[in-house]
């Protein structure tokens, strides 16, 4: 498997130098949202493992600290998809993950996983001016898949006892609970992301399950937030999700 660095790329070092993920330098780099969704994901031993659009393989590669059975991660763009099996060599983890490159919308694997989890683009088509760099509008917008297209794949793929995870903008919350259960899925935990405590939500962690699978209550748990009230960084809370898990190595 080809690891090296290409030529309009980055590597850059997280979790503590643990993890090295090679990036364009123009194009679609991953921001907080996606370690912080690594972190909200429950994963078990023996869990077979989605993800729908994986982009450069970030997520897959953050949650190769914990345990599971194996992960499958689906990316549309094939230069992102290159770059996320590069990711996943490079970082140890080519016999745990592996990347399919194929439109999430027409995957059809013949099975189906305890867990599916997305970082899904955030913005309506048209929402806003449109982004030269089409890789980037492609992330960033629903082009290739809307939130009811997402929903429609969750619901296919998961289990009927199974858990899948998002982070989403606080904005599009109805719309995102109306699509998930337009297919019989609810959330089971919500956890909501504050730039700083005095400020409202801007983005929302959450757990689906099939209702018909989960009849208890909503769990909403402790806003999180992102920043102090005074000066910059980041809170202790969200700075050791950044840093990864400080005492578990790759398994």
């Amino acid at each position: 498997m080809d690891d090296t660095l290409r030529s309009g790329e980055t590597l850059d070092d997280f979790y503590r130098g643990r993890v090295r993920l090679i990036q364009p330098k123009k194009g679609y780099r991953f921001a907080t949202d996606a370690p912080l969704l690594a972190a909200f994901v429950e994963i078990r031993p023996g869990d077979d493992v989605c993800e729908l659009g994986t982009g450069n393989g970030v997520v897959a590669v953050l949650l190769g600290f914990r345990p599971f059975r194996r992960l499958t991660a689906v990316e549309i763009q094939p230069r992102l998809a290159d770059m996320a099996r590069r990711n996943v060599a490079g970082n140890g983890l080519a016999g745990r993950v592996e990347i399919v490159e194929v439109d999430l919308r027409s995957y059809r694997p013949g099975r189906r996983f305890d867990v599916v989890l997305s970082n899904p683009p955030y913005h309506e088509k048209k929402a806003g001016s449109p982004c030269p760099d089409r890789e980037k509008a492609i992330a960033k917008h629903e082009i290739t898949c809307d939130i009811m297209e997402l929903m429609r794949t969750v619901s296919e793929l998961l289990k009927g006892d199974g858990r899948a995870f998002f982070v989403y903008p606080a904005a599009r919350e109805g719309e995102f609970r109306g699509a998930a259960e337009g297919r019989g899925l609810r959330p089971a935990v919500v956890r909501r992301i504050h730039p700083r405590e005095n400020e409202g939500p801007n983005l929302f962690l959450a757990e689906l399950r099939f209702a018909a699978a989960f009849p208890g209550e909503e769990t909403v748990l402790p806003p999180l937030i992102l920043h102090p009230e005074s000066g910059g960084g980041f809170t202790p809370e969200v700075s050791a999700m950044l840093e990864g898990p400080s005492n578990e190595t790759r398994r």
